[in-house]
């Protein structure tokens, strides 16, 4: 694999896997729309890894409470902040292993990877995030997060399975319907990403060991490290602009980027 197509896929996935635009409806359309090839499930984990890496490091005094507290919550008890932010994020992880799989094993996940069906979500759920963004109160910081609402945003972020939704776009418009303020909604959505992303990668990692070779192996490292470091940056940014600055320019380039796609999709 060329390079040039390894560090545009994981540049790619670097910038959009955190911000609410969809990374896996840009990598889908890296192929569709161009003459490259689609990268493959080894590139498509390799990325995944690297931009794993990037929000453990940037949350990594919550992720390191969480995993303190795993022990304790193993053990059926949920009465620290380590062991409660532990609980939460497992619960939040159900719904979309749960609708995962039957994506997986219905044929759903390849069947919705179109352009049609990414313009329209691009659109749709673009204006959803706007209007709740709008909408939603500021009151509530990510402290105030519960049992029930881990299960709600669970829930919106199963919904991101559609190509071109955006994991953490849907999941931010549910909390901002729970009223939680935009950069701790952005940070739950965070949060959240990191047991979503293993879960998904040790799935994708059982068909990507059946294929694996020295070069593949190669391109896999190259595309973990440009993706961690495009994440990096990306993440760092939004999380400081959302401080002062609202969803909507992310809406409007969903907008503009969704009727592109609807014209070349049906014409």
């Amino acid at each position: 694999m060329a390079l040039f197509h390894i560090l545009l896929v994981a540049i790619l996935q670097g910038l959009t896997e955190f911000l609410p635009v969809s990374s896996s409806g840009h990598l889908i359309l890296l192929s569709q729309v161009t003459p490259l090839p689609d990268q493959g499930l080894a590139i498509d984990v390799a990325a995944h890894v690297g931009t794993l890496a990037a929000v453990v490091i940037y949350f990594w005094q919550d992720v390191r409470v969480a995993l303190l507290g795993l022990p304790r919550m193993l053990t059926g008890r949920i009465d620290t902040p380590g062991a409660r932010l532990a609980f939460l994020l497992i619960i939040a992880t159900l719904p979309v292993i749960v609708l995962g799989l039957i994506f997986k094993l219905t044929g759903l996940a390849d069947a919705l990877r179109s352009i049609a069906v990414i313009g329209w979500t691009m659109i749709g759920f673009g204006l959803v995030l706007w209007w709740s963004d709008r909408k939603g109160s500021q009151t509530k910081t990510a402290q105030d997060w519960s049992i029930s609402e881990a299960w709600k945003l669970g829930l919106w972020q199963a919904v991101a399975l559609i190509p071109g939704t955006s994991r953490s776009g849907i999941t931010i418009t549910g909390a901002r319907m729970l009223g939680y303020a935009r950069h701790d909604a952005a940070k739950l959505a965070m949060l959240m990403s990191i047991p979503t992303i293993i879960a998904s990668g040790a799935l994708l990692s059982i068909d990507v060991a059946q294929q694996a070779d020295w070069q593949t192996a190669k391109d896999s490292a190259f595309a973990a490290v440009f993706s961690f470091a495009a994440a990096l940056i990306a993440l760092s940014l939004m999380m400081r602009l959302l401080r002062s600055v609202s969803f909507t320019p992310y809406v409007i380039y969903r907008v503009i980027l969704g009727l592109i796609l609807l014209v070349i999709a049906y014409s």
